[in-house]
C-alpha cells in the first residue's frame, strides 16, 4: 500500500469512527429525552448499569425504566432504522441516477405504499378489521414495491434499463397515475381523511419492538447489497457508455440497485409512513463535508441518516406535549430550506 491510499484510508477510518460516535451520542439522546419517565441525566446512567461487570446507582425505577426499554427505545432504533435507511437509499440513487437532486421516492415508493396505506385504511373498517395484526403496513409495502415495479417495467419497455433519464419519467408518470388514485379513494372516505393524512405525514410514536424486528432484515440486507455497489456507482458517475466500456453491465447493475434501494425504502416507509427529505439532504450533507467516494457516501449516509431521523424525532415528542408533532413536519422544516440552499449553489456553480 502506497502512503497515499494509507493516508487515505486512515481518513476514511476517522470518518466512520466519527460516525459511529455521532450514533451512539443520538440514540443516547433520544432514549434520554421525553415527555414522561427518569430524568434524561439518569438514563445513561442506568445503561451502563445493565452493562456486565459495571455498577452504578442511577436511580431509576423499574416503572420508568420500562418506559425507557419499551416506550422510547423502539422508537429510538426504528428512526435510527428508517433514517439510515432512507439516507443511503438516497445515495445509492443519486449515484445510479447521477442526480444529486433525487431521493428514494423518485421511482414511486412514496405514492405506493400512500396508495396502499389509503386503501388499507378504508378496508381495515370492514373486512380487515378483524385482523389479529395491523394490515396497513403489509400493504403499503406491497403496493410500494409493485409501484416501483411497474415503473421499472414501463421504463424498460422504452430503453430505460439503459438510460436512466427514461426510468425517472416512467417514475413521473407511475407516481401521477398511483397519487390520482388516492384522491380518488380519499374523496369517497372524507371520514378517514384525518387518519390517512396522520400515516402519510409519518409517525414513529406507537413504535414497538415488533416494527423493528419486522424491519430490520431488510435495512441490513438492503444496506450490505448497496455498499457491496459501492465502486459501480462511482464508475456510473462518468455515464452509461463510458461505464459499459469499462466492463459494468448497466442494465442489470442498475437494476439490482434500485431493487435493493426500493425493498429497503418499501420497508421502512411501511412501519413510519412518509417521511421526506431524509434520503435527499443527508447524502447531500455527506458529500459537501466528506467527499463525493461512494466508500465514504454510503457508509456515512448511513450512519448519518440514523442519527438525522433519531435526533429530528426528539422536537417532536415535546414541542406539543403530551400532543406530538409528526417526524415528517419536523424533517420538512429542516429539509425544505436546505434543498432550496441546494438549488441555489447548483444554480450558482452552473
Amino acid at each position: 500500500m502506497t502512503d497515499a491510499a494509507a493516508d487515505v484510508a486512515k481518513r476514511d477510518r476517522v470518518w466512520f469512527v466519527g460516525g459511529g460516535i455521532l450514533l451512539i451520542v443520538s440514540v443516547l439522546v433520544g432514549a434520554s429525552i421525553g415527555p414522561a419517565g427518569p430524568d434524561w441525566w439518569r438514563v445513561p446512567l442506568e445503561l451502563l448499569d445493565r452493562l456486565p461487570l459495571v455498577s452504578l446507582d442511577s436511580g431509576v425505577t423499574d416503572p420508568q425504566w420500562n418506559i425507557v426499554w419499551k416506550i422510547r427505545m423502539p422508537r429510538v432504533i426504528l428512526g435510527a432504522l428508517v433514517g439510515g435507511m432512507l439516507s443511503i437509499a438516497g445515495a445509492g440513487y443519486q449515484g445510479v441516477f447521477r442526480n444529486p437532486l433525487v431521493d428514494p421516492y423518485l421511482l414511486g415508493a412514496a405514492s405506493g405504499a400512500g396508495l396502499g396505506a389509503t386503501i388499507a385504511i378504508v378496508v381495515r373498517g370492514g373486512a380487515l378489521n378483524d385482523w389479529p395484526v395491523n394490515p396497513v403496513p403489509a400493504i403499503a409495502f406491497v403496493f410500494a414495491v409493485i409501484t416501483v415495479m411497474t415503473t421499472y417495467v414501463v421504463g424498460a419497455a422504452f430503453g430505460g434499463s439503459r438510460t436512466g433519464a427514461t426510468l425517472v419519467l416512467a417514475g413521473v408518470a407511475v407516481v401521477s397515475f398511483t397519487s390520482a388514485m388516492q384522491t380518488f379513494v380519499l374523496r369517497r372516505n372524507l371520514d378517514l381523511i384525518n387518519e390517512v393524512f396522520e400515516w402519510i405525514l409519518g409517525s414513529l410514536a406507537g413504535a414497538t419492538w415488533g416494527d423493528v424486528r419486522l424491519s430490520a432484515p431488510y435495512v441490513v440486507i438492503c444496506s450490505i447489497v448497496l455498499i457491496l455497489h459501492r465502486r459501480h456507482l462511482d464508475v456510473f458517475r462518468v455515464g452509461d457508455d463510458e461505464a459499459a466500456t469499462l466492463g459494468v453491465s448497466i442494465g442489470r447493475t442498475r437494476l439490482v440497485i434500485v431493487v435493493a434501494a426500493t425493498l429497503g425504502t418499501a420497508a421502512v416507509v411501511s412501519v413510519s409512513g412518509l417521511i421526506g427529505f431524509v434520503g435527499l439532504v443527508v447524502p447531500h450533507v455527506v458529500r459537501l463535508v466528506a467527499g463525493s467516494r461512494n466508500k465514504r457516501v454510503l457508509p456515512l449516509s448511513l450512519m448519518g441518516g440514523a442519527s438525522f431521523l433519531v435526533l429530528a424525532d426528539v422536537p417532536g415528542r415535546i414541542l406539543e406535549s403530551p400532543a406530538e408533532t409528526p417526524i415528517g413536519v419536523v424533517t420538512a422544516f429542516l429539509g425544505a430550506p436546505f434543498f432550496i440552499y441546494l438549488l441555489r449553489t447548483r444554480r450558482i456553480s452552473g
